[in-house]
């Protein structure tokens, strides 16, 4: 089978960060890290919102529906954000609203939280830099390190890049790119042979973006579109259960 996440789109996952420790210019990597292993349906970030130091988030937290978590700092010097997050992240635990989580932090002190979320049997991923102390990256089933998300988001970017340069008409560069958010959803997709089903990337498309229609691109349907963009995607098809399905694969 093409996709081999750890679990099905079909479960639910809650993603948490903690402002203070994240970057908000790698949100939407996040969202597609989250994404390989479910549909991510909690999306909530804390911090103190009444400092400057939050405002980075707020334009691109209401862009991908995130719920900003007033936390006050009572002691200066002090983070209370990591109680505020911890606190939420039990009471997601004990509703069974989901079925795993996303800590974005580089903070130890989410690691008896991890350790504990492991101990109901519950999938635990955690975003953070390299400088994160190991318990907490060891009490995580999985562990992104955010240094990776840099240098993939420079990658895709330059890929686009090429792309806009190599023989496109002027009338065609006006046009929408789809190139961006098919490239999240291949990436939320894709398993270890390279390979994504087309049905599920459609899936993981409209989770990136609700309003996702491959008509504004000028076709009907996603298949075309992806057809249509035969310079960055090969395509074949194959039999899975009796059925045919449509895989996808992104051109180096």
């Amino acid at each position: 089978m093409a996709n081999e996440n750890l679990t099905s789109l079909r479960n639910k996952i809650a993603i948490l960060i903690d402002g203070d420790n994240a970057q908000s210019s790698l949100l939407p990597q996040m969202i597609v890290e989250a994404g390989r292993h479910g549909q991510v349906t909690v999306r909530r970030i804390y911090g103190d919102w009444t400092t400057n130091h939050m405002n980075s988030w707020k334009d691109t937290l209401n862009f991908h529906a995130f719920q900003p978590i007033q936390q006050f700092r009572y002691t200066v010097g002090k983070n209370a954000t990591d109680s505020a997050m911890i606190i939420d992240a039990m009471d997601i635990l004990h509703s069974g609203v989901v079925d795993g989580f996303c800590l974005v932090s580089s903070d130890s002190d989410y690691t008896r939280l991890a350790t504990r979320i492991r101990e109901t049997g519950i999938f635990v991923m955690g975003i953070g830099e390299k400088k994160t102390p190991k318990a907490f990256v060891n009490a995580c089933d999985l562990f992104v390190y955010t240094e990776n998300l840099v240098e993939e988001k420079k990658a895709v970017q330059q890929k686009q890049a090429h792309a806009k340069r190599t023989g496109k008409s002027k009338a065609e560069k006006e046009e929408p790119d789809p190139m961006p958010i098919l490239t999240q959803a291949f990436e939320m997709t894709v398993g270890q042979d390279g390979w994504a089903r087309l049905d599920t990337m459609g899936n993981n498309l409209y989770q990136l973006d609700p309003s996702f229609d491959p008509r504004t691109y000028g076709h009907k349907q996603l298949s075309r579109l992806i057809k249509n963009l035969k310079d960055q995607f090969e395509m074949r098809t194959q039999e899975i259960a009796g059925s045919p399905i449509i895989l996808v694969r992104i051109k180096e």
